[in-house]
């Protein structure tokens, strides 16, 4: 028995191997197909100095032996066919490895930069490879040390980062730049990054202003389809979020009525003196908005994705409550939806004893949802005529959308980081899908675009525009 069961262990072993070695040769010969095209796609005067075309001197060898991918770059390289070559090797690099990351803000005590750099790391499709961390190019230089990054790959600032970047060889320089500065700072790396030819990653609010905004979008429009953009609205990454909205848009709730969500925090509740509540306070930095600007757009974000509904009026009360303070800290809002709908909308950070326990309600006809991220992985599902259901993340009954944002079985808590990382997952996916041709999945695209940010925008300027307007009660969003 005892041998049986030794032989059994080795047989499964063995089994597994081969299981391996399968997968392995799949992925080689998929590559080997890719390289195929991208080489047929060269035109035909991509020759080596010898007057050979690369197609007939390195794809058959390639394409009908067992030439390892390291063998056909190093004879692809040799032939010193610049241009051609150096495309064909940075597009498969891209399809088969990680895109290459690089990062504008994001420098010594800076929370938010440290948190994109985890999250966009976690799956193993991204690395950070460069940066300009600072203003100041002793903090950038100090940021680069503790991140490991070569020297000569740590900028002085951002306009040093994009165009020197822009002129590395296609296989060697970033892929695309994350934007973790202050709302004033949004603009001009973005516009500055998409006219080099590189993807964005932005973090919210999109701009300092709605006009702003606007030109991003134009300047974004110009450089389409080849670019892509991502806003991290964290929020809708989470796989429940994503549930409710797919149950929504399939009407199983029928018209929706009503829409309640909030954001209350503490954290702002006195005169905190940091890095973080200085600019977020400041109106140089922060715009025309603080609360409503900072997590009020991250409200009203939500609203609309799990609705699938649009704001069209607006009615703001904004307060800042905290002596000396300059922007809101505080503030609730009335909403009227495009199909008829009416919402609130309450965002604080004087809430004291708060944390970050952003909730929606959403109702129907014939029922209604309740999430809230304090318990991220449970969706409360309410009909109108039988029991309240409890919907859990790793669910064998959800969507595909929730499904393909979750990581692990259910039962274990998945969280602000894992939701984070859905949106870097998705971009890097649809990224990637872009340079091999080939069309991204609905589940892929599912991140904040252009879109939310200006609709983000206009909800600040208009929820100021409504406040200080004490002649209407109601403010319209047009149509953008």
């Amino acid at each position: 028995k005892l041998d049986l069961r030794f032989y059994d262990a080795q047989h499964q072993k063995a089994n597994v191997v081969a299981e391996a070695y399968k997968n392995f040769n799949d992925k080689t010969a998929t590559l080997k197909k890719k390289l195929s095209s991208l080489i047929r796609d060269l035109p035909e005067s991509t020759s080596s100095p010898t007057g050979d075309n690369v197609l007939s001197t390195a794809l058959p060898d390639y394409c009908e032996t067992d030439m390892d991918l390291s063998d056909v770059e190093d004879k692809l390289a040799s032939s010193h066919n610049s241009v051609g070559v150096t495309k064909i090797l940075a597009n498969t690099n891209m399809m088969s490895g990680k895109l290459r990351m690089g990062m504008i803000g994001g420098g010594p005590g800076a929370f938010i930069g440290y948190v994109h750099r985890l999250v966009a790391c976690m799956d193993g499709e991204i690395e950070l490879v460069c940066g300009a961390f600072s203003s100041h190019p002793s903090k950038s230089e100090e940021m680069g040390q503790k991140l490991n990054l070569p020297s000569n790959r740590v900028y002085s600032s951002y306009l040093e980062m994009i165009e020197k970047e822009s002129k590395l060889a296609e296989n060697e320089r970033m892929n695309f730049v994350s934007i973790v500065t202050p709302n004033h700072l949004h603009f001009d790396p973005a516009c500055k990054a998409l006219e080099h030819g590189f993807d964005v990653v932005l973090d919210k609010p999109m701009t300092f202003s709605f006009d702003q905004a606007l030109k991003l979008k134009q300047i974004l429009a110009e450089h389409s389809p080849k670019r892509t953009f991502c806003l991290t609205h964290t929020y809708t990454g989470y796989p429940m979020v994503k549930q409710a909205r797919q149950m929504i848009l399939a009407k199983q709730f029928g018209k929706i009525r009503k829409v309640y969500v909030e954001y209350p925090q503490a954290w702002l509740s006195t005169n905190v003196d940091n890095k973080q509540a200085q600019w977020r306070t400041d109106p140089q930095q922060s715009g025309l908005s603080g609360c409503m600007g900072d997590i009020g757009t991250h409200a009203f974000n939500l609203a609309e994705y799990i609705s699938g509904l649009k704001v069209t009026q607006v009615s703001a009360d904004l307060n800042t409550v905290v002596d000396g303070r300059k922007l809101d800290d505080d503030g609730s809002v009335l909403l009227k939806f495009d199909n008829g709908a009416s919402g609130v909308l309450f965002a604080s950070q004087i809430c004291a004893g708060e944390e970050n326990n952003v909730k929606i309600r959403v109702y129907g006809e014939l029922g209604g949802i309740e999430w809230q991220q304090q318990d991220a992985n449970s969706l409360m599902v309410k009909w109108l005529n039988k029991p309240t259901e409890i919907y859990r993340t790793g669910g064998g009954y959800l969507s595909t959308y929730a499904t393909h944002n979750t990581r692990i079985p259910s039962g274990h808590p998945e969280g602000y980081l894992e939701a984070f990382a859905n949106h870097y997952r998705n971009f890097a996916l649809t990224v990637k899908a872009k340079h091999r041709g080939e069309n991204a999945t609905e589940e892929w695209l599912d991140f904040p675009g252009i879109e939310d940010g200006i609709r983000g925008m206009l909800f600040i300027e208009k929820c100021v525009e409504n406040s200080q307007n004490n002649k209407e009660k109601w403010t319209p969003l047009m149509n953008v």
